[in-house]
């Protein structure tokens, strides 16, 4: 069983930053890629950066691509997501998520584990 608890989310401005942190525990940790989604209301699941076990490479979607920076500490069972420069439209649930294989996939059903979600919200 893998749990997945991501914190570092809330209320920001316009032209401000987050980091949203995701702490996994309940397997190796660092033998897998781990990801970074949102959900918008009445909106797709969107994927935002993906990182592989040892960081060497990484996705980012045109959306955030610039703006947000995936990052991973093994030591700590945790991976990162910094956000600058949000936007009203990055007003979404946040989630982590934990692939099945060590490298970077953008394909859904490449991450059986979820977090809870946290919520993040750029007023305007």
């Amino acid at each position: 069983q893998v749990q997945l608890v991501e914190s570092g989310g809330g209320l920001v401005q316009t032209g401000g930053s987050l980091r949203l942190s995701c702490v996994a525990s309940g397997r190796t940790f660092s033998a897998y890629a781990m990801g970074w989604w949102r959900q918008a209301p009445g909106k797709e699941r969107e994927l935002l950066a993906t990182i592989s076990w040892r960081s060497s490479s990484t996705y980012y979607a045109d959306s955030v691509k610039g703006r947000f920076t995936i990052s991973r500490d093994n030591a700590q069972n945790t991976v990162y997501l910094q956000m600058n420069s949000l936007k009203p439209e990055d007003t979404a649930v946040y989630f982590c998520a934990a692939s099945r294989t060590s490298g970077v996939s953008t394909a859904p059903d490449m991450y059986p584990y979820w977090g809870q979600g946290t919520q993040v919200t750029v007023s305007s």
